[in-house]
């Protein structure tokens, strides 16, 4: 579940993206839908998991993004831009250790 709030927050921002660019309305009401459904699947696991778990784990957020930017948007991803995600998730593996 901790995955799927981060996809959909991701995911928000990826057609939110898309609009600016294609002025689609469709890309913004996408865009919604998947930042509301993230944000409530927020509130629920907060409801069942510690809170330094769930808010920690939306900085795997950053981790779909930087994929997202490479494949969708064809940005160039560097090396420092991988070492950062590489610390992101180390640090997100000690805390839910």
């Amino acid at each position: 579940m901790l995955l799927v709030m981060t996809l959909f927050g991701s995911l928000g921002g990826v057609c939110f993206k898309l609009f600016s660019l294609k002025k689609a309305k469709v890309y913004l009401l996408t865009g919604f839908m998947f930042y509301g459904s993230g944000a409530l699947i927020n509130i629920y696991l907060l409801d069942i998991l510690p809170y330094t778990v769930v808010m920690s784990a939306n900085a795997m957020t950053f981790i779909w993004t930087l994929l997202f930017a490479k494949w969708i948007f064809k940005e160039s991803v560097g090396m420092i831009k991988i070492a950062g995600v590489a610390f992101i998730v180390s640090g997100l593996l000690l805390l839910v250790s």
